[in-house]
């Protein structure tokens, strides 16, 4: 008789028992590659948190010291030394430039951007400081260092304005703020504060009067055409070379008219400068300032185009202001070369940086070039001295016309 295999008791325990081992098995298999994987996986994380951990120290200590964890740590430990060998910690820095300078050039438009700022800084919270300081631009290195200082402890975001010629900050260590100016043609320039400072404007009958209280009757009603034909000092060089001297710089060499001066100004210009207008452009200048500066000007176009503004603005107008003659305007064009060199530097960085950010320009061109200009640029002749050698092109000159 035949034994039936597969209903014997031994033959049914033996496949749960073969199939169990294989189960053991694999489990154990799987066991044993688990923990290799999760070693791999975590072996990379470290590396990697590792690496990062080393080139964001590195590079920290390339850009100002020991990484800061070690230094709160330093502190935390009790180290006398911490404040001794790295100072008090760093101020909060804002998202935006919080630390801005106007050094405004005198007559081109800065009482009447002044006037905005005031308004700007109790709409938009920051801090807003005019100096009343005008008749002095140069300082000494001690009068540099200190001014320097004061800037740097206004509350921010500050902006910071005065009559000063450019304050190189880093110069002595200090953080250098942002840079932002206006200035105009610059013949016009000096027909506006000749005359101001003789006749005042359109704020008090007897203001000039308390600005120039010692200038006498003779030098008051001088003929500006006798003052620029004749070489009175109030007409000439260095008188007369008084726009690049605020973007030179405090080197004694910035005021002495030459390529010299003229070279560094340019040079601040590109290399500290956010943005420098043009004041026959303003409406376009307080644009890029809004562009640029949003947390400062935002809205100011608005303000400057508001009835209630026009009133105070055409307070700051220049009275008795006329124009000199054909002679005069060419022997002052001569002497202000270099002024015109730099004006018309200034005023193609401007238009490119209009054109770079697609700015569209709501400024109004003058319709027609006056003749007395056209027929200045055809009479100029070659100037004989090297001092008094100028650049012919008149074509901007119109606004001593346009622009009161």
């Amino acid at each position: 008789m035949m034994k039936n295999f597969s209903s014997s008791p031994l033959h049914n325990n033996q496949i749960p028992n073969q199939s169990g081992r294989e189960r053991n098995n694999k489990k154990y298999s799987l066991l044993l590659t688990l923990p290799w994987r999760f070693s791999l996986r975590g072996y990379g994380f470290c590396m990697a948190a590792l690496f990062l951990f080393c080139f964001g120290s590195l590079f920290y200590q390339l850009n100002g010291g020991p990484p800061k964890i070690l230094l709160d740590i330093r502190q935390y430990l009790g180290e006398s030394t911490y404040l001794d060998d790295h100072g008090p910690p760093a101020p909060r820095v804002l998202p935006f430039p919080s630390q801005v300078v106007y050094n405004r050039v005198g007559k081109c438009g800065s009482r009447t951007v002044v006037i905005l700022l005031r308004l700007l800084a109790e709409k938009h919270q920051f801090s807003l400081v005019s100096s009343d300081i005008h008749n002095k631009t140069r300082l000494t290195k001690h009068e540099q260092v200190d001014l320097m200082k004061n800037i740097s402890n206004i509350p921010q975001p500050f902006l910071y304005t005065r009559h000063v010629h450019f304050l190189n900050f880093t110069r002595f260590r200090i953080e250098q703020p942002v840079y932002i100016n206006i200035i105009r043609d610059p013949i016009n320039r000096f027909l506006s504060n000749y005359f101001f400072r003789r006749f005042g404007d359109w704020r008090g009958e007897q203001n000039h009067l308390i600005r120039t209280p010692g200038m006498k009757d003779d030098e008051r009603y001088l003929d500006i055409n006798v003052c620029i034909l004749e070489n009175y000092p109030e007409c000439s060089n260095p008188k007369v070379f008084y726009i690049i001297p605020y973007f030179c710089g405090q080197h004694p060499q910035c005021r002495e008219p030459g390529v010299w001066a003229l070279e560094r100004a340019k040079q601040n210009v590109l290399e500290n400068y956010l943005l420098v207008g043009v004041l026959e452009e303003l409406e376009d200048v307080l644009l890029l300032l809004e562009r640029l500066l949003p947390h400062y000007f935002t809205g100011v176009l608005n303000i400057y185009k508001s009835p209630d503004y026009r009133k105070m603005g055409n307070m700051t107008g220049t009275v008795r202001k006329h124009t000199p003659t054909l002679e005069a305007l060419q022997v002052l064009y001569h002497r202000m070369r270099y002024e015109y060199d730099f004006y018309n530097f200034v005023r193609d960085q401007f238009h490119l940086m209009k054109k770079k950010i697609g700015l569209k320009s709501v400024s109004q061109t003058p319709a027609y070039s006056p003749a007395f200009l056209r027929e200045l640029a055809l009479r100029t002749p070659e100037p004989l001295d090297e001092d008094e050698e100028l650049d012919t092109d008149l074509d901007d000159a119109n606004s001593w016309l346009i622009h009161p």
